[in-house]
């Protein structure tokens, strides 16, 4: 996107006269964004096996199927917020759909891995435009008070509810058609998005310029960062390329941190960190982050490759953490919100989920599904929706009409980064408990083993996300009314 000024008479604010926007049909067009660029987190993770045999990707290789999207997403994610602020919500949200369209076609074509991974980051880059847009419509569109909080109640519950929505979809069409139709299945859902547009409001500009060199060093640093964390668990961390690649990431991470606070027009603003229980929530959704993608990859390849699922029951194994997340997010939490403090309502749903996670540490090659995915999934997916409603009010509240997109943009970095970096530290930590097992361990045990710890340290994450929400989010931050 480039870089430039433009007078106050071309940043125009739209006609007074622009009709208001019908909320119904605006909520169901933003929900549904969020829902596609969520579950696309998770769509292809069932497919990981079948993706594999197909493409003949390393073993090595194929988290970057999920990691390349959440770095791209998470990494431009504040990017794509501003941009919104400066060019109009409603036509960045538009460029981002038409994108991830346009990428998920190519990844459906895929002939190789490398082509897969570079249509995934495509992908990132379209959802990084669209998502913190969509949010930022969403805290535009609708009046303060009630009426805000059940949308960011539904908005909330699309993040958590998208994740498990695309492991059901992933495993019915990588079983009964094909794994690529993971990828194809985007392609209607964004034209009915795009048409559904124009109920929303075109959303007003701000005067400005994009932080590109930000938005470089940012996503540059991080990837750096990922693929060093990926590199140790075959090499080791004193390897040369392992011990470059950090030392890239730590150089790129500061070179951010100086751009913006040099910058005139920075992608972070400071005031946007300024208050502490804002702060906090980012945080929280960070760790978070880390702790659900952990749940979903390990429980997969459970399922998958100890247990010997087919793709369809893997999806439909998920459902007790979609039940648990729909009551949570859609109906209980909303109304606790009303009468808790957001930090209760956090905190209470984090414990919920670190007893979900401690609860999969039973896990064993035999286990019966009934006694412990089951459960456990209730629990956890139960706690993670009461969690996605009150941090997603607590983060963009207060927030200036003009830096909305920006506040937008950091909820889903937070989650975005956390989950890419989570995933590449627990997977490592994970591979190395499996090569690590005594000599003559089943190839079962050695593998369950290695999961389990790796669900067991993203309960760890949650615990943690626990204890940064219940210091932060002080009781003065309640729900909006």
């Amino acid at each position: 996107m480039p870089v430039y000024e433009e007078s106050k008479a071309s940043l125009a604010v739209e006609p007074e006269t622009e009709p208001p926007p019908r909320l119904g049909l605006a909520l169901l067009v933003i929900a549904a964004a969020q829902l596609m660029l969520v579950l696309d987190n998770t769509i292809t993770n069932v497919a990981l096996p079948s993706i594999q045999r197909a493409l003949g990707m390393a073993t090595a290789d194929l988290n970057w199927v999920i990691t390349a999207y959440a770095l791209a997403f998470g990494g431009l994610l504040l990017a794509g917020g501003r941009a919104g602020d400066l060019f109009g919500r409603r036509r960045v949200f538009r460029i981002g759909l038409v994108l991830f369209t346009v990428a998920s076609l190519l990844g459906g074509f895929a002939w190789s891995g490398t082509v897969l991974i570079a249509a995934r980051v495509l992908q990132g880059v379209g959802a990084a435009i669209a998502a913190p847009t969509a949010l930022s419509l969403l805290a535009t569109t609708f009046p303060n008070g009630p009426a805000r909080n059940k949308a960011l109640g539904v908005y909330g519950a699309m993040g958590g509810l998208g994740s498990v929505v695309g492991l059901l979809l992933g495993g019915a069409l990588t079983q009964y058609v094909s794994w690529r139709w993971v990828l194809f299945v985007n392609v209607p859902i964004a034209v009915l998005v795009l048409l559904g547009t124009s109920v929303l409001p075109r959303g007003e500009r701000e005067p400005g310029r994009a932080d590109l060199s930000g938005a470089a060093t940012a996503t540059a640093g991080l990837a750096a960062l990922v693929y060093a964390i990926n590199h140790a668990a075959l090499h080791g961390w004193r390897d040369t390329v392992t011990l470059g690649f950090l030392i890239a990431a730590a150089v790129l991470l500061i070179a951010f941190v100086l751009v913006q606070r040099s910058a005139a027009a920075p992608m972070l603003p400071g005031r946007i960190l300024s208050d502490r229980a804002r702060t906090g929530a980012y945080v929280t959704m960070f760790l978070v982050g880390g702790g659900m993608f952990a749940l979903f990859y390990f429980l997969t390849l459970y399922m998958q490759v100890v247990k010997g699922y087919p793709p369809m029951r893997t999806g439909l194994a998920y459902l007790p953490f979609t039940v648990g997340i729909a009551v949570a997010a859609g109906g209980v939490g909303p109304k606790l919100l009303s009468r808790l403090t957001a930090r209760a309502l956090t905190v209470g749903g984090l414990v919920l989920a670190t007893i979900g996670m401690a609860w999969f540490g039973a896990l064993s090659p035999t286990s019966n599904a009934l006694t412990a995915l089951l459960p456990a999934q209730l629990v956890a997916g139960f706690g993670l929706g009461l969690t996605f409603v009150a941090t997603t009010v607590v983060a963009i509240n207060g927030v200036a009409p003009q830096d909305t997109g920006i506040a937008s943009g950091v909820v889903n970095t937070s989650q975005q980064i956390g989950g890419a970096l989570g995933l590449a530290l627990l997977s490592s930590v994970a591979a190395a408990v499996t090569a690590n097992q005594p000599p003559g361990t089943a190839l079962p045990d050695a593998l369950t083993s290695g999961y389990v710890d790796g669900l067991l340290l993203g309960g760890a994450v949650f615990l943690v996300a626990a204890i940064v929400a219940a210091a932060t989010m002080n009781a003065r931050v309640v729900a909006l009314r």
